[in-house]
């Protein structure tokens, strides 16, 4: 029996990978602010159920059964959230919380339903698809972390990481969303950067804009 645990563990390793982590016990301890005990017990229920493997150095990773069920809630996830932004007009920056409480209590037909209305392969409010990407897939469609940008270029804001809701409100607050526009002034001694927003020109540490995945546009004609 898949159980809502179960089902946030295997969704967990799914998004700690397309981050690119490397997923350890203390990853899911920490995405999923359980104790290290707790990891170990679900980890073992999960390999005896054939969903994961767990290698001799501790590296975890989805059997074809486990990736299915993952990619089933992430899906899932990425209708509700869709849901609540496209037809409800929720904030952006809520939308994933929200989701989070409602992905394990739809059913099928509700699923299906919202499919058809929504369609596939739209982003989602946070600008990211609903197959989990990886930070090297992202690169083949020529997006770069905004951390990563050259100074005096202008780049499109395409997506961002959605499981901080502190980080969603702060960069809503400082203009910065999926769509918005943004232009890297300077890069500081700091290692942080000067950036012009919608909102007006601030500095962005790196933790942030590690988090922003960007596109950048041509130079404007002088």
């Amino acid at each position: 029996m898949i159980t809502v645990s179960k089902e946030d563990y295997l969704k967990a390793i799914l998004e700690a990978e397309s981050e690119g982590e490397t997923v350890i016990s203390a990853t899911l301890a920490h995405w999923l602010s359980v104790s290290p005990p707790a990891v170990t017990m679900a980890l073992r229920r999960l390999k005896k159920d054939g969903l994961v493997r767990v290698q001799n150095g501790g590296e975890v990773s989805l059997t074809a059964a486990g990736r299915k069920i993952a990619r089933k809630l992430t899906l899932r996830h990425h209708l509700i959230e869709r849901m609540l932004a496209e037809m409800f007009g929720m904030e952006w920056y809520k939308v994933h919380d929200e989701a989070e409480r409602l992905e394990h209590a739809v059913s099928p037909d509700f699923e299906a339903k919202l499919l058809a209305k929504l369609g596939r392969g739209g982003a989602c409010p946070h600008g990211n698809l609903s197959e989990m990407e990886s930070p090297t897939s992202r690169r083949r469609r020529g997006l770069l972390l905004l951390s990563q940008a050259d100074a005096g270029k202008r780049y499109r804001v395409s997506g961002i990481y959605e499981r901080d809701r502190y980080l969603l409100e702060f960069l809503e607050a400082r203009g910065i969303r999926p769509g918005a526009e943004v232009g890297l002034v300077e890069r500081n001694y700091d290692k942080t950067l000067s950036i012009r927003t919608p909102a007006g020109n601030m500095i962005l540490g790196r933790p942030a804009a590690d988090k922003i995945w960007v596109s950048r546009l041509p130079n404007r004609s002088t």
